[in-house]
């Protein structure tokens, strides 16, 4: 048996470096990592078959494939061969790479787009397998793959940072295979090189000051929030890691922000008597919240969060929540669920600690979005509709969503949204009016036949 790792992402090679010790995917007489670059630009990213951090993780695997190889000058997520072409892509990883498609499993990040889907459609005969990529793992599939595929899939693997709380990623088919929290803590810390921790200014950062860490979100850059609703996130995160009472902040900015992000940050860390730092290395945040021992650690969604949070114990915090959550479109946009999570974990009092009752909370969130692929969901949706407050039920559902849907607490209806909403593809209006045209033919074709036409 041959496993095959198409992966993307340090916290997706992290997953599976886990998964691998714990005993979680069985035996492999081979085992192939095939990583790839999925950012836009791939030339100004180091990858996680190329980033030294990340060595150790990549000694887990007997082999490493360069996809770019045989993809030549396409880019990895423009990757999408005609149907007619498949069987050509299956013989040339066969030979190339030393395959038996008839011995393969074939593990893969993000099944909805290529080039894993991509991957998953050349070998017909494979058995298939889902690696988690974080707070996106809880969120339900964006696309139908097809049966031919969705019926191969087996099982999802993911970091159980929100424990007790199951992924909907290839539900309802796909076993859900957990890692604990203390093995994937284990093999994050492989990634930490060791060397002194250093801000910006060359000054140590690994010493025994109460600190906070706070993490920056380039959100700017997906649409979801405005410059100046960034920058302002960026001082209601100062703002939250003060409850804390730390002496100092330490900054860990998105690689790709601009400077306003950091310099927002600072003023507000100086203006409330904080000391204030800002770290640009490469260790994860993770590590980083360990090495520097944070007493807390705030972002806006960030996965770090609950990973922190299950896999150190460290306190987490969140800032922009409410105002994301209401301003995100469409509602299927896959940024809902962390952010749900993330609020949820994070609210004072919050109403949905319980992991069953998040469960209940993520599985309705999850049927809103896709009520078609996670159409067996819709109960679990409607028993908490049910159970929810006006305030609780508009803070996670959009009133138009529910109504849409024909769920409990969607708003009356008048008598004119009534005649416009469809029914079975047509609205009522146009229903009456189609109704009334084929009485009208019919009534015609009675009265020709009477006439002898």
């Amino acid at each position: 048996m041959t496993q095959m790792f198409a992966l993307h992402s340090a916290y997706g090679l992290a997953t599976a470096a886990a998964a691998i010790d714990e005993g979680l995917l069985g035996d492999a007489a081979d085992r192939v990592l095939v990583p790839f670059v999925s950012a836009q630009v791939p030339e100004t990213v180091v990858g996680i078959g190329a980033d030294p951090l990340l060595e150790s993780l990549r000694g887990r695997f007997d082999r490493v494939e360069d996809l770019g190889a045989l993809l030549g000058a396409r880019h990895p997520s423009d990757w999408q061969p005609t149907d007619a072409d498949l069987p050509l892509w299956e013989k040339l990883f066969t030979r190339a790479w030393g395959l038996d498609p008839d011995d393969l499993e074939l593990f893969v990040q993000s099944p909805q787009v290529a080039p894993a889907r991509t991957l998953l459609s050349i070998f017909p005969r494979a058995r298939l397998s889902i690696i988690g990529d974080g707070l996106m793992t809880y969120s339900p599939m964006r696309v139908a793959l097809g049966r031919s595929i969705a019926a191969r899939i087996g099982q999802v693997v993911y970091a159980d940072v929100v424990p007790g709380v199951r992924p909907l990623v290839g539900t309802p088919t796909a076993t859900p295979i957990p890692v604990p929290p203390a093995r994937f803590r284990q093999v994050l810390s492989e990634t930490d090189s060791g060397e002194p921790v250093l801000d910006v200014a060359g000054a140590a950062l690994d010493d025994a000051v109460p600190t906070v860490l706070v993490l920056g979100q380039y959100l700017s850059a997906l649409g979801l929030l405005t410059t100046r609703e960034e920058t302002a996130l960026h001082r209601d995160l100062i703002d939250r890691a003060s409850s804390w009472s730390p002496q100092r902040v330490v900054f860990k900015p998105h690689p790709a922000a601009p400077p306003l992000q950091t310099d927002a940050v600072r003023e507000r860390a100086l203006s409330r008597g904080l000391e204030f730092a800002e770290y640009r290395g490469a260790l994860p945040a993770e590590v980083l919240a360990e090495r520097i021992d944070a007493v807390a650690v705030v972002a806006g969604f960030s996965t770090a969060l609950p990973t922190v949070r299950a896999t150190l114990g460290i306190p987490v915090g969140s800032a922009g929540t409410v105002r994301l959550l209401a301003g995100l479109e469409p509602f299927e946009n896959s940024n809902r669920v962390p952010l749900v999570l993330v609020d949820a974990l994070t609210r004072e009092d919050s109403p949905h600690g319980d992991p069953a009752r998040l469960q209940l909370l993520i599985d309705a969130v999850g049927h809103a979005m896709q009520p078609e692929i996670a159409g067996h969901l819709r109960p679990r949706a409607e028993l908490l509709l049910r159970t929810l407050d006006a305030s609780e039920r508009d803070r996670y559902f959009a009133p138009e969503r529910l109504s849409l849907l024909r769920l409990p607490g969607a708003p009356a209806e008048g008598p004119v949204r009534r005649m416009l909403r469809s029914a079975g593809g047509a609205g009522r209006v146009e229903q009456w009016r189609l109704t009334v045209r084929g009485a009208r033919n019919r009534a015609g074709r009675v009265w020709r036949v009477m006439r002898g036409r």
